[in-house]
């Protein structure tokens, strides 16, 4: 559980550093938000045992 804390307070805190200190579009900072959160909730939910292993989704 502890380790859960540690890598969404990481997380958290490179998703702040890049917002205020890199200069980039607003579109894409909002495009980079969604798809750190949508990568986190997956992340999340796959811990928790509430998804199943993501190791057999194949792309293409």
């Amino acid at each position: 559980m502890l380790q859960i804390i540690v890598v969404l307070i990481v997380v958290g805190v490179l998703l702040w550093l890049v917002n205020n200190y890199i200069p980039m579009d607003g579109k894409i900072k909002n495009i980079l938000n969604i798809v750190v959160v949508i990568i986190v909730v997956l992340w999340l939910l796959q811990a928790f045992g509430l998804l199943g292993s993501l190791g057999g989704v194949h792309v293409g």
